[in-house]
């Protein structure tokens, strides 16, 4: 019997075609996602914005690796809400200064209804600290991430 190996490495491959001087639509798998400035940057607001795009990439990470870590650690979690409250630095996106760090601060609030025990919520917050790759871009890229876990009784 042949012993099926997972890859470690893939490469990713995703094409944006530019509708606009502000809207791009991104496809990937046969998806496409648009990307947009609101109205009042001169877009058509079809879509998130490019730092909306990201930051929303990290509450979806977040939420997936969360529930990975807790499915394998035998954890329910009956709902999960992520928020987030990000500080921006928008001198680099309106070309008045270079940013080195334009988001200085974010905040992830986690609000989650579960069973668990106070060990296995700490445990699922240390292993997301571990495997989430947009967090771990978003540290070190120089960003204060912060996590408020809010756990809620079932």
């Amino acid at each position: 019997m042949a012993i099926i190996r997972e890859k470690t490495t893939v490469t990713m491959r995703m094409e944006g075609l530019a509708q606009s001087h502000s809207r791009t639509d991104v496809g990937i798998r046969g998806l496409t996602q648009i990307i947009d400035e609101p109205v009042e940057r001169g877009g058509t607001n079809l879509g998130m914005s490019p730092t909306e795009t990201f930051a929303a990439a990290l509450i979806g990470c977040t939420s997936v690796i969360s529930h990975k870590i807790a499915h394998k650690n035998g954890v329910v979690f009956k709902t999960l809400n992520v928020r987030l409250e990000a500080d921006f630095d928008r001198r680099g996106v309106t070309l008045s200064e270079e940013v080195e760090v334009p988001f200085p601060a974010m905040t992830l609030i986690i609000d989650v209804t579960t069973e668990a025990s106070q060990a296995q919520i700490d445990l699922i917050r240390h292993e997301l600290s571990r495997y989430c790759p947009i967090a771990k871009v978003v540290r070190a890229s120089g960003t204060k991430l912060t996590e408020v876990w809010n756990i809620l009784p079932v």
